[in-house]
C-alpha cells in the first residue's frame, strides 16, 4: 500500500534506528500527529516473557492520572438494588438476564462491561462472544464486583487494563494528542511503572525488549527501554 504525503512527512521525522528518551519520544509523537481528528496515543511494550506460560502472563489495571479522553460506554449485569446502584452511578446499560441475551444476539454497543459476582454465572454464558472483543469481566481487573460504584468511577477516572497478546506484546492508549506533552507523560509514567512491578517471578532474562510509541495515524518511535 502505498504511503499518502503527510504520512511519509511523518515518518521523515522519526530516525528509525534511534532510541529515543521517553519524553522526546512523546514530542515526536505529537509532532507526527497530522489527522484532522484528536488522535489516540498508543504505547506498545514487547516484554521478555512467555505468556503462553501461566506463570509468565503480565495483566492488570491502572487508573490513569490524565484520563484516557475517551467516552467510555459502560455496561453493568446486574438485579435489584445493585441494578438501582449502577443505573445512579451513570452506567450506560444496565440490565440482568435480558441484557445477558441482548449480548448474546451479538449487541456490543460498549467499551466495558461489569458484573456483579452474583450475575457472572449469566455472564459466563456469552464469554465466546465477549472474550474475543476483550470484554468479559473479571476479578482481577476489578469488572465482577459487588462495587459497582467504585468500578464505574474508576472507568471514568481513566481506568485502563494492560495484558499480553499472543506475541507478548502490551498495547495501551495513554490520552489524547489534545492532552499535550506533560499529560501524557504522567499517564506513560504510572503505565510503564505498573508494567515493571508486574514482572512475573519466573521471567528471565531482559524483561523490557522494546517500547514504542505512536499517535492512531503516525509512525513507531522507538524508546530507550534503559532511560
Amino acid at each position: 500500500m502505498a504511503m499518502g504525503k503527510k504520512y511519509k512527512q511523518a515518518v521523515a521525522l522519526v530516525d528509525a534506528n534511534k532510541l529515543y528518551a521517553p519524553k522526546e519520544a512523546m514530542e515526536l509523537v505529537l509532532k507526527t500527529a497530522t489527522a484532522k481528528f484528536d488522535e489516540t496515543v498508543e504505547l506498545h511494550v514487547k516484554l521478555g516473557v512467555d505468556g503462553q506460560q501461566t506463570d509468565q502472563q503480565v495483566r492488570g489495571t491502572v487508573v490513569l492520572p490524565a484520563g484516557t479522553g475517551k467516552k467510555v460506554r459502560v455496561a453493568v449485569i446486574a438485579k435489584g438494588d445493585k441494578a438501582d446502584e449502577a443505573t445512579k452511578a451513570g452506567a450506560d446499560f444496565v440490565g440482568a438476564e435480558e441484557l445477558v441475551a441482548k449480548i448474546a444476539g451479538g449487541w456490543l454497543d460498549f467499551d466495558v462491561c461489569i458484573t456483579t459476582p452474583d450475575m457472572f454465572g449469566q455472564v459466563g454464558r456469552v464469554a465466546r462472544v465477549l472474550g474475543p472483543k476483550g470484554l468479559m469481566p473479571n476479578v482481577k481487573s476489578g469488572t465482577v464486583t459487588a462495587d459497582v460504584t467504585k468500578a464505574i468511577n474508576d472507568v471514568r477516572a481513566g481506568k485502563v487494563e494492560y495484558r499480553l497478546d499472543k506475541t507478548n506484546i502490551i498495547h495501551c492508549p495513554i490520552g489524547k494528542v489534545s492532552f499535550g506533552v506533560d499529560k501524557l507523560m504522567q499517564n506513560y509514567t504510572v503505565l510503564m511503572d505498573a508494567i515493571v512491578k508486574a514482572k512475573p517471578a519466573a521471567a528471565k532474562g531482559t524483561y523490557l525488549r522494546s517500547i514504542a510509541l505512536a499517535c492512531t495515524m503516525g509512525p513507531g518511535v522507538k524508546v530507550d527501554t534503559l532511560a
